[in-house]
This record gives structure tokens, C-alpha cells and sequence, in this order.
């Protein structure tokens, strides 16, 4: 009895596993953010959030503009969506693909409408690219002193 646990419970987690390597197609329903969109998969929809970048918040400078860039860029579209899991904060995250092979991530940074996660990527393109639109002083780089998102709500939150 406990191999055969052992055997379901291993199914159940390979299946899980498989199901997060998978690449599938979805169908962008809403634009919420520049880095939070609402998917159409598999018949239902869901909430998912760009991985490794942060826009501004939609009442940061900027936050609308990078909401407008990305509905641009994918709403009502056909994505692939790649590396679907949740994050530590229990969130859906994923990787946007283009139909043209272009990340959604990546492009959204080199428009200066995203920050770079560092702690939560392992991929250091990523930062290149940050970097090198910082030192265009492109989009949000512009302000000498931009806020990223999770500070900003911080200070909100004391200010409340």
C-alpha cells in the first residue's frame, strides 16, 4: 500500500512539474497593469503576473503608460505562455511570449517602463538590460530618482 502512495504521489508531482515546463498557448483577456494581465486558457481565465520585472504601479509615473505599452503589445492577442508557477508571495507568474519570439518582460524593460527583480530571476540579461536603459536615461530612468513599485506602496502604506 505505501508503494503504491509513493507511486500516485510521485505521478501527481511530475505532473505538476510537466504542467509548469509546458509551453501553452493563451489568449490575453485584460490588461490590468503594465505587469498583470488576465488569461484565457483551457476554458477559464487567470490572473497572471509578468516574472522577474515590476512596473509602476498605475498611479506611479509612468504606471499608465506602461499599462498602455503593454495592451499595445498583447491585449485581445494569442501569447505563449512559458515557465508558469507561483511565486513566493503564492501569485501566478509566467513568461510572456510574443507571436514574433520577443519576451514581454525584456521589452517592457528596454522601454524604461519596468524594473529589473533581481532577487527573484536568474536570468542576467535581464539586468544588461536595465542597465544599458539607465544609462539611456530612457522612460522611467528619465527621473533622476525613480521610485520602484514596492517601495512606493511601502511608503504608502506608512503614510496611511
Amino acid at each position: 500500500m505505501t508503494s503504491i502512495m509513493v507511486l500516485v504521489v510521485g505521478l501527481c508531482l511530475w505532473s505538476s512539474w510537466a504542467e509548469a515546463t509546458t509551453d501553452f498557448s493563451a489568449r490575453v483577456v485584460t490588461v490590468h497593469e503594465g505587469d498583470r494581465l488576465l488569461l484565457y486558457h483551457d476554458g477559464k481565465q487567470e490572473a497572471v503576473y509578468l516574472q522577474d520585472i515590476d512596473c509602476p504601479e498605475l498611479k506611479q509615473p509612468y504606471g499608465a503608460k506602461a499599462k498602455r505599452v503593454t495592451q499595445a503589445y498583447v491585449g485581445g492577442r494569442e501569447v505563449i505562455v512559458r515557465n508558469w508557477q507561483r511565486d513566493a508571495h503564492g501569485r501566478t507568474t509566467a513568461e510572456i511570449i510574443l507571436r514574433n519570439g520577443r519576451n514581454l518582460s525584456h521589452e517592457l524593460l528596454k522601454e524604461g517602463l519596468a524594473w529589473w527583480r533581481k532577487t527573484d530571476s536568474k536570468d542576467q540579461s535581464l539586468g544588461d538590460i536595465q542597465a544599458l536603459v539607465q544609462a539611456q536615461h530612457k522612460g522611467l530612468w528619465a527621473d533622476p530618482h525613480p521610485v520602484p513599485p514596492w517601495q512606493w506602496k511601502q511608503a504608502k502604506k506608512i503614510r496611511k
